[in-house]
């Protein structure tokens, strides 16, 4: 498992292009047939990529979680990015279409992909246990935003949080951008309680987001392509433009599970 560590705001001032990609950019997260994993220490989020192309793969138990099982100390969000499958969590079977999600219990055993689905998965340390659910894109709590002069039309739905799917302290949830449409959470805000990690997909092999990051008065920013993850410190303002319509998924894992609690930046601030 790739494990990356937390970054200060005068540190990240000072990295270089590459640097800055080592440290914040999640490149290589999906692969036929595996399950790739990357770690963050900035509130110990996992993220990774389940592709069992028609087959099966079994979650993982990275050396790093010195655990029997990926759950024994943590909760899970498996969120079908596309195509169909199951996702087996110890006795039940639980069949996913694109951009259903599946909230894993802490306690948890055995965790098996299959299927034609490209999963994304999103972990955080748990101290109790919440029941394992599965929510229906239809169903999740939706909001539409944006208007066609910003372009920034946009439908938020929030999977894992305080008024869905109950968990310790991920928060999930996916936006998807309408056709027209690039630019997304601007004006931008700070999570100071609590960390994030965008999953950008549905872009085109040639498509890109330029995803701005750092401390609002000294940003910086990241060419990202399709599948690829940005990590957002506490700090870091996490808000972008894309060559065209996408979709990412925003998971966070911190202090709360309050939705709304965000520190939010005025345009005057961002430099």
């Amino acid at each position: 498992m790739l494990v990356t560590y937390p970054t200060n705001p005068t540190e990240m001032a000072g990295l270089s292009t590459t640097e800055l990609r080592d440290r914040f950019l999640l490149a290589d997260l999906f692969a036929p047939g595996e399950v790739r994993l990357a770690q963050t220490n900035h509130d110990r989020l996992i993220v990774g990529g389940a592709c069992p192309s028609g087959g099966s793969v079994d979650l993982p138990v990275p050396a790093d979680l010195r655990a029997q099982h990926f759950c024994d100390r943590r909760e899970l969000a498996v969120v079908c990015l596309d195509g169909t499958g199951t996702v087996e969590v110890d006795d039940e079977t639980y069949t996913l279409a694109a951009l259903d999600v599946l909230y894993v219990g802490q306690g948890s055993r055995n965790v098996r992909f299959a299927g034609t689905a490209t999963y994304y998965l999103a972990s955080a340390p748990a101290h109790r246990r919440e029941p394992t659910r599965l929510a229906r894109r239809d169903d999740a709590e939706a909001l539409h935003l944006g208007a066609p002069a910003e372009a920034n039309v946009r439908t938020i739905r929030k999977y894992v949080h305080s008024g869905g799917l109950a968990s310790n302290q991920l928060v999930l949830g996916i936006t998807e951008l309408a056709e027209g449409s690039v630019w997304n959470t601007m004006p931008c805000h700070l999570h100071e309680r609590r960390t994030e990690i965008y999953l950008y997909f549905g872009l085109p092999e040639t498509g890109r987001v330029m995803h701005l990051c750092g401390e609002p008065r000294n940003s910086r920013s990241l060419i990202v392509a399709n599948q690829q993850a940005v990590v957002s410190p506490p700090w870091s303002i996490h808000c972008g433009a894309g060559t065209s319509a996408y979709s990412f998924v925003w998971a966070m894992a911190g202090e709360n599970t309050d939705y709304t609690d965000v520190d939010v930046v005025d345009m005057d601030d961002l430099r």
